[in-house]
């Protein structure tokens, strides 16, 4: 049997999340969801969740009896704290510090901190988070370093021994499509293709070959790139949804 057999997927709607939530689901007995209402400009990552639960759910049933609960908790307070391009009508540019505008000091912290107290609460043993050190914009709390301490303060604080679990940690966005892939074959790339959001402008207008998205904010040129070096190692005459 093994070691763990719960998790708590912090699951955005994005492509990241809900590979990770197929990983998680592919592991573990009981595994819940939960999102984060934070005053984000992409706000219909919140939207497309639920539509994303109920394929999963319907497309896969070898999982649907693990999925759990979902839980979505409010963070008003980073939209307050302002001076980002997630929470503020502004431009996409890179900060005196070198980090992009995107960043959003303390965001990732927090929702570990909230998902180690529901995990406590829910019984859960792992929290798995889509966060990577390889295709990322230098976000400090996405560094394997942070989530490691993080594991440690939690475990602490909470007197439980609590994971981080993080598949995407050390791999590109390209090998995240191949990971999908390997996961639930094409009906689960599809499902991210159709369904999942990263857009950081929340364009669900423009069908790009790799999903929705306005083609040209910084998450939107990763998932492009990574779609595109996935496609090309695909063998020869292999279908994927941009060319159906």
């Amino acid at each position: 049997m093994p070691l763990h057999t719960t998790a708590l997927v912090l699951f955005s709607g994005g492509q990241d999340s809900t590979t990770c939530l197929a990983d998680a689901l592919s592991k573990y007995q009981r595994v819940e969801t939960l999102g984060f209402d934070y005053g984000q400009r992409h706000r219909v990552e919140l939207d497309v969740r639920g539509n994303i639960l109920a394929k999963m759910r319907e497309r896969f049933p070898d999982w649907a009896p693990r999925l759990g609960e979902d839980h979505v908790l409010t963070l008003a307070a980073l939209a307050q704290l302002g001076g980002s391009s997630l929470t503020e009508e502004v431009a996409f540019a890179m900060q005196a510090d070198g980090l992009p505008n995107t960043f959003v000091p303390g965001r990732n912290l927090l929702f570990l901190t909230l998902a180690g107290a529901l995990a406590y609460r829910r019984g859960l043993q792992v929290i798995v988070t889509g966060v990577c050190e390889t295709d990322f914009s230098g976000y400090p709390d996405c560094r394997d370093d942070t989530m490691k301490a993080m594991q440690l303060a939690l475990s602490l604080g909470l007197e439980r021994r609590l994971v981080i679990e993080t598949p995407l940690m050390w791999i590109d966005k390209a090998e995240t499509w191949s990971l999908a892939h390997r996961l639930g074959g094409e009906p689960l790339v599809d499902l991210i293709v159709e369904e999942t959001h990263t857009c950081y402008l929340g364009d669900r207008v423009h069908r790009q070959a790799w999903g929705y998205g306005c083609g040209e904010c910084p998450a939107c040129d990763l998932r492009k790139k990574g779609w595109e070096r996935y496609a090309a190692a695909l063998p020869a005459g292999a279908a994927t949804t941009s060319t159906r």
